[in-house]
């Protein structure tokens, strides 16, 4: 009997402490880079400096997704490359649902917060994003 006490308590404590995939949308807004990405079989690729990054804006459940390359200046070249989401709460989960001329995709937001974000991809890549920081030289 006291077992099940402690695996309904354990049980509880892990259901009230998991994150509501809705607030991972205030964090999504900004410049990311890539700080490593990690394949379904464990392997890690780090990236210690990115010529691009992500420049995510989203506004209401609509957003758009751009690659963006950095100036020494502070500013940013915006290269063509853009893709529109809709972000989707499902099962628990923030989707990023992607649509192009070309092609239909999905993403899924395992964690979002103030200093990372952890976007999974169809394929199980998972990549670790960091807030950008201007280069200082």
């Amino acid at each position: 009997m006291r077992k099940i006490i402690h695996i309904i308590a354990l049980l509880s404590f892990i259901s009230c402490n998991r994150a509501n995939p809705e607030e991972y949308k205030q964090y999504i807004n900004g410049y990311w880079e890539i700080e490593r990405v990690v394949l379904p079989d464990g392997t890690k690729k780090e990236y210690n400096f990115n010529q691009s990054v992500d420049f995510f804006e989203v506004k209401d459940s609509i957003g758009i997704r751009k690659k963006v390359q950095p100036k020494l200046d502070g500013s940013f070249i915006v290269t063509k490359d853009s893709e529109l989401f809709t972000l989707e709460v499902q099962n628990d989960s923030l989707r990023m649902y992607y649509k192009t001329p070309l092609s239909e995709w999905k993403e899924t937001v395992i964690s979002a917060k103030e200093n990372q974000i952890i976007i999974k991809n169809e394929d199980g890549n998972m990549y670790f994003y960091k807030p950008y920081k201007k280069i200082s030289l």
